[in-house]
């Protein structure tokens, strides 16, 4: 009897011993299971940030280019409004030497139309006195010309 009890102890205790393999197997196995099911829905993740960043990457080069050719385009605008800027104040010095020459031009007529009739005038008074004396003469003093 105590032979048939250690025997039966011992086909229990080996029954025990081969569930409980298989339940490890099985834990193991559910627990691989798990394990690669959050490694792939973290890889999910990861790939997607992956894939974003290359975006971000390729849209922040877009950014770098097209920044410099704004940088470029600004710089060659303030080149030009320099330049215009710089032909405006040109073209207002050339505006003030013509006016200035004006009135140095209006000064000289002005000079010479009183100096022709202070000829005049004394050639006539001159002229008075000796054609009194003398046949009348003809004046050949040249005309100023009136610009006005």
């Amino acid at each position: 009897m105590l032979t048939s009890m250690v025997k039966e102890h011992h086909a229990k205790q080996s029954k025990r011993k081969q569930e409980q393999e298989v339940r490890r197997k099985e834990a193991i196995e559910a627990s691989n299971e798990l394990t690669q099911s959050l490694v792939d829905h973290l890889n999910v993740g990861v790939a997607q940030a992956y894939l974003n960043q290359k975006r971000l990457d390729v849209e922040a080069k877009q950014l770098h280019v097209g920044a410099t050719n704004f940088a470029k385009q600004t710089h060659q605008w303030l080149q030009l409004i320099d330049n215009f800027s710089s032909a405006l104040k040109e073209l207002g010095d050339v505006e003030n030497w013509a006016r200035s020459i004006e009135g140095d031009m209006q000064v000289v007529q002005q000079t010479l139309e009183l100096a022709y009739k202070t000829s005049r005038a004394t050639q006539v008074t001159t002229g008075a006195t000796t054609s009194a004396a003398a046949a009348p003469s003809k004046c050949s003093a040249p005309a100023a010309a009136n610009p006005n």
